[in-house]
């Protein structure tokens, strides 16, 4: 279904996105993936690829791991965007790459996520607002930008969320409210294409404790859960997406099965949350 398909992956260097990069170019997809983490991207070698590969002072060329293998693994073809997604140009840049390169966009998958901490609140407001810029603001800043060649080819928008925007989650106060943002924005809007009759799904992915580097390195040891695969997580991402389903639960037993509490046992669902972390295993701030 996703055989020459156009996909835009966000936050593709590392994690669940990269994974996703990989699952698409088995499937055939046009790739096109971004990413922050230039290191990562670039070859060790430094060799120049003959894919267009666009940073945000507008320099190109520069061959990625990530492209280099969706391309080996079958991608119809396979770009990189690199740069901030605090930087609202950069958002606009990658929709501009779509419609030139590509013709058009028949999947948008929001996955970035800026990096904040695993602790106490510790009453950064600036932080906040840094994290809602990156984590939710620039989701609805490619969502506008993307929708009009969404609509063309009756295209989808998948945005990966977690059980930290579903339920309140000691640690990850920042990082919490901006995921409770984008259910509420994308939930709103999933009512209004209904309305209109826009032939655009929107797919939120409700994610657990996933194996990904940073989240081992930040959370392994104060959970008391075992994290799921990410190759896993990112498949079943894409299924969704190309499903259509409004929300995708991964791993569903672990994500959907305590929301069933939400509503008629919060203070129940509360103490379960709080009793799978060891506080005391928490790193100094």
């Amino acid at each position: 279904m996703l055989k020459g398909k156009r996909v835009i992956v966000t936050g593709a260097s590392t994690g669940i996105g990269e994974q996703m990069a990989y699952h698409l170019a088995r499937m055939g997809a046009h790739v096109l993936v971004t990413a922050r983490t230039e290191a990562k991207l670039q070859q060790v070698n430094g060799k120049l690829g003959t894919h267009t590969c666009t940073h945000k002072h507008g320099k190109a060329n520069l061959t990625s791991q990530v492209v280099e293998r969706c391309r080996a693994l079958g991608a119809g073809s396979a770009r990189l965007v690199s740069g901030s997604m605090e930087d609202m140009a950069t958002t606009r840049q990658l929709v501009e790459v779509a419609e030139a390169e590509l013709g058009g966009l028949d999947m948008l998958i929001l996955n970035h996520v800026g990096k904040s901490y695993f602790n106490y609140f510790d009453g950064d407001v600036g932080h906040v607002q840094k994290l809602l810029n990156i984590n939710f603001l620039s989701y609805v800043a490619m969502t506008v930008s993307a929708l009009p060649m969404l609509k063309r080819s009756g295209g989808s928008i998948v945005v990966v969320s977690s059980m930290a925007g579903k339920v309140g989650f000691p640690f990850t106060v920042p990082y919490s409210a901006t995921k409770f943002a984008l259910d509420g924005f994308f939930s709103s809007l999933r009512q209004e294409f209904s309305i209109q009759s826009v032939n655009v799904s929107i797919t939120l992915c409700i994610l657990g404790f996933i194996d990904t580097e940073s989240a081992m390195r930040a959370a392994a040891d104060v959970l008391l859960m075992s994290p799921a695969p990410k190759e896993e997580c990112a498949l079943e991402i894409i299924k969704g997406g190309t499903l259509r389903q409004r929300e995708v639960y991964y791993r569903y037993a672990s994500t959907k099965l305590p929301l069933l509490l939400r509503d008629w046992a919060a203070e129940l669902l509360d103490l379960l949350v709080r009793q799978r972390y060891r506080p005391e295993r928490l790193r100094a701030a």
